[in-house]
This record gives C-alpha cells, sequence and structure tokens, in this order.
C-alpha cells in the first residue's frame, strides 16, 4: 500500500473511532474529551495501532485545533470587556501563580530533578490547557454563565505570563545568565503587547475585512486573518492561541454570531485532533512507572487550582455554585505542560513521563470533575440543591 493510501484509511479509520466514542461520551452525559485523550494512547506508539502515515498531519491538525478553540472563545467577548477583566483579575493570576506553580518545583527537588528541571516542572503544574477549557466550557453549555470571564481571564493572564516564562526557562536550561533572560523577557513583553494594541485599536476594522454575503468568503478571510495573526503572535514569542483569542476579541458583536456559526464544524472537528495528538505523544509503557507520583501531584494541584478558580470568581462577585464550577474548569493541563516539559527533557529526561502521566491524569480527570462537581458538592451539602420547579415531579392526574 502506497503512503497516500495508508495516510486516508489511518485517517478514515481514526475519524470513524472517534464518531463512535463521542456518540459513547454523548450517550452517558459526559464530555468527549477523556475518550479522545484515550483514543490517543490506544493508537500512538506503544498502543495498539501505530498511525505513522498520519502523524504529520495529526500534529498540524492538533496545533489548528487550539488556534479554532481559541477564536471562538475570543468570539463570545469584546476587548473592552476583556480589559477591564484582565485589569480586575490581576491579583488572580497573581494567586494561581503562587498556588500552582511551588508544587510542581517542589515534587521536582523530591524526585531529584536538577533544580532548572524543577522549575519547569514548576510551570507544568501552574499552567491550565486552554484547549481543553475551551471545549469543556462549549460542551457542557457554560460560555455565558457569570463564572466564564473570571476563567478566561485566568486563562489569558496565564498565555500572557507563558511568553514571559519560557524564554526565562530556555535560558535557564541552558545554563545562561541573568542578561540573557531579561532580553527574553523584554522581547516577549513587546510581542504581547504589541499584539494586544493591535487587536484593541483595530477591531472597528475586522468587520469591514471579513463581511461578505458568501459564507464561503467569509469564512475563508476569517481562517486566513486568523492563522496569519496566530503565525506572527507565535514568531514574536507569544503564543498562538493569544493571537487567535484577540482575533476573536477584535470581531464585531454583529458579527460574531455569524462567525461562530461558520467556525463550529471546523472547530469541534480539529479540536478533536489536538485532544488525540495529546494522547499520540504518550508512550503508554513509559507512564506505569511514574503513576503514584502523578497521582499524588495531581492531588495537590487539583486542590491548588480549585482555589485559584474560586478566588478568580469571588472578585466577579459570583457564588458558591458558580466558584466551584470555575476551579474544575481550570483544572486540566494540557499543550503548554507538554511544551514545557519537552524543553527540559534533554537536561533531564526523567521529567518527561512524569509530566506525562501529570498531564494525562488532569486531562481525563479536569473534564469529569467539571461535570460532576455540583452534584458532588450538593451531596456533601457544600452547596444547596438548586429548587425544584413547581409541578416538577408530579404526577399528571387522569382525564
Amino acid at each position: 500500500m502506497d503512503e497516500l493510501a495508508r495516510l486516508l484509511v489511518e485517517l478514515g479509520a481514526l475519524f470513524a473511532g472517534l464518531s463512535v466514542l463521542g456518540l459513547l461520551a454523548r450517550s452517558v452525559g459526559l464530555s468527549p474529551i477523556p475518550f479522545y485523550l484515550l483514543a490517543g494512547l490506544a493508537f500512538g506508539d506503544g498502543g495498539l495501532v501505530p498511525l505513522n502515515a498520519a502523524e504529520p498531519f495529526v500534529d498540524v491538525g492538533a496545533e489548528i485545533g487550539v488556534v479554532l478553540l481559541l477564536l471562538t472563545l475570543g468570539l463570545e467577548f469584546s476587548a473592552p470587556e476583556l480589559i477591564g477583566s484582565l485589569r480586575r483579575h490581576s491579583s488572580s493570576g497573581l494567586t494561581d501563580l503562587l498556588l500552582n506553580f511551588p508544587p510542581g518545583l517542589v515534587a521536582g527537588l523530591l524526585l531529584g530533578l536538577p533544580w532548572p528541571a524543577a522549575v519547569a516542572l514548576g510551570g507544568v503544574t501552574w499552567i491550565s490547557s486552554s484547549g481543553i477549557v475551551a471545549r469543556l466550557l462549549t460542551d457542557l453549555d457554560r460560555l455565558g454563565n457569570r463564572e466564564t470571564p473570571a476563567v478566561l481571564s485566568v486563562l489569558v493572564i496565564e498565555d500572557i505570563a507563558m511568553a514571559l516564562f519560557l524564554p526565562v526557562l530556555v535560558v535557564i536550561l541552558a545554563g545562561g545568565g541573568p542578561l540573557q533572560a531579561l532580553v527574553g523577557v523584554l522581547l516577549a513583553l513587546g510581542a504581547v503587547l504589541l499584539v494586544l494594541l493591535a487587536a484593541h485599536r483595530g477591531g472597528h476594522r475586522v468587520g469591514r475585512l471579513l463581511a461578505h454575503d458568501d459564507d464561503e468568503l467569509v469564512l475563508l478571510r476569517l481562517m486566513g486573518l486568523t492563522l496569519l495573526v496566530a503565525g506572527f503572535a507565535q514568531g514574536l514569542g507569544a503564543s498562538a492561541g493569544v493571537g487567535a483569542f484577540l482575533v476573536g476579541l477584535a470581531v464585531p458583536t454583529s458579527f460574531a454570531d455569524r462567525a461562530r456559526r461558520l467556525l463550529s464544524p471546523l472547530r469541534d472537528l480539529f479540536a478533536s485532533i489536538f485532544f488525540v495528538a495529546f494522547g499520540l505523544s504518550t508512550d503508554p509503557a513509559a507512564l506505569w512507572p511514574v503513576l503514584p507520583a502523578a497521582f499524588a501531584l495531581a492531588a495537590v494541584t487539583t486542590g491548588t487550582k480549585m482555589g485559584t478558580g474560586w478566588f478568580a470568581a469571588a472578585r466577579d462577585g459570583v457564588r458558591r455554585r458558580g466558584r466551584l464550577r470555575a476551579g474544575a474548569a481550570l483544572v486540566p493541563r494540557g499543550e503548554f505542560s507538554v511544551v514545557i516539559a519537552g524543553l527540559a527533557v534533554p537536561l533531564a529526561p526523567a521529567i518527561g513521563p512524569v509530566a506525562a502521566a501529570y498531564v494525562l491524569v488532569l486531562a481525563v480527570v479536569g473534564p469529569l470533575l467539571a461535570r460532576f462537581v455540583e452534584p458532588v458538592a450538593e451531596r456533601l451539602r457544600i452547596v444547596a440543591p438548586l429548587p425544584v420547579p413547581a409541578g416538577a415531579g408530579r404526577v399528571p392526574p387522569r382525564r
């Protein structure tokens, strides 16, 4: 079988399998994310069926999936709303750092990693997965919830912080000095500010640029603009996801509904590829020895992320139930954590399996926690049960 035939067969089998898993997830009322991640484990190296021909396509598709997830999130809000939220949540970002970075740093030192690799593990435990959280908010129909702006503010602060953290981490891992780290931070900060300024001041022109009666042309223009901005943001040292998110913010509210409708099928397709790609990058055999450490670290940082979400939502005046939802939504780790661990692997190979097991545990546990945190909280009397509408559950009278 030639290479093209193998590619098509592997992709066909992958998409058919994902459709079955998605149907299974929805039949039991769960997000399909954990199922897609486990499918990636089954298909990847060391799994049941390796996808050798399809892997390059899956890698590129995964990056596009993250970009589209963040673009559609940005379409839910306006730039002034986000800037006001970021100002309000600067303390939430600091709380997030103080709660979630130290557990990884301490765990790295206890596991005997060199201190630069322990710093990298602190970054792994600090950053939530924008891709998984974006999909969760959509799957659970929470984009309009009161706590969602707080969740998004924390995610954007984290993504911007990553633009500063990654250059410093690269210098530390390479044994560089403070001056090199400072230069890296200044370049990254300039890139982030440039992208934010462009989104804030150029938003009124975006609607005119995208507008057309033909949906096909609108979709092509929107995809072209998003990928260009995401690519430039990535090249300047910021995150491609941040660039896509800012494009969504710049789209006028009057145009956002149409954009979401056109993007929805593409977003769902490439988002599923992203979650599969994460599983593909993990060798199941390497995970077993480090699972106890990964579970212990996951348990600690689940609590610290719940604290972050609780604090951030409380600043917006959200009640206890919404604070729990915000905390649970922030629990999953994903794409940035994998990138950070990958930077440290040449210095300390042991960080790879630990980070992969940790991220996989929370990528599965996080969506489940987000789905069930309210029923569990009600059983534990952390929150009061929702009132039953009048007449609900009554047996209708016989005619």
